[in-house]
């Protein structure tokens, strides 16, 4: 089993109207399939518009939306987020994401690519990290940020720059390296005892 490819989850986190975020996605892409240790599943949030009121028993038309989204988040051993910057925080669509799981993020790792302004979106990653650490997930130290990426990178997330290209390539290894650290570990983990048992 810890031979096997572990499957990593891919959430891109912005739904706004002429989005940056599958630019990004599509860089990271890149970078997961240079790798044969990971099954990559890509949930675009602004392809599964969530429910905004949280219900304990979703009506049938909130239920398929969130059949649409769960079983894959909790198939997964691993996440990273993709997300911009908002006001110094994250996307209300990804607070929705997380706030209907709760089970599906427990005992797994998750790593962040984020985007932004000047800080390259790492003050939405700060308020990122509490939040999963309050539903037992374990976020990886390194991160890849992109500082106002627009017009450095071409629709395939090509860096135009081919020195900041490599830079970006190298700091996506060491996220990637450690992310599967954890994914394997901690999926070998709940295999033994499932967690909080």
């Amino acid at each position: 089993m810890s031979n096997s490819p572990y499957r990593l989850a891919v959430v891109v986190a912005s739904t706004r109207e002429g989005r940056f975020g599958p630019t990004i996605a599509n860089w990271l892409a890149e970078q997961t399939s240079r790798r044969d240790d990971m099954v990559v599943d890509v949930i675009d949030l602004a392809d599964h518009p969530l429910p905004l009121h949280l219900s304990r028993e979703p009506g049938p038309e909130d239920a398929a939306a969130l059949a649409a989204v769960t079983p894959r988040l909790a198939e997964a051993d691993a996440f990273i987020v993709v997300t911009p910057e908002y006001n110094h925080s994250y996307p209300a669509a990804l607070k929705n994401l997380i706030d209907w799981h709760y089970t599906q993020w427990q005992a797994k790792p998750v790593a962040f690519v984020s985007y932004g302004g000047l800080s390259g979106g790492l003050r939405a990653v700060e308020h990122l990290r509490p939040v999963f650490a309050e539903l037992h997930a374990v976020t990886i130290r390194e991160t890849v940020s992109f500082h106002s990426p627009w017009g450095k990178l071409d629709e395939t997330g090509r860096h135009l720059d081919e020195e900041a290209g490599t830079s970006a390539a190298g700091a996506a290894k060491a996220l990637l390296d450690q992310l599967s650290w954890w994914a394997v570990a901690l999926r070998e983990a709940r295999g033994t005892r499932p967690y909080g048992k």
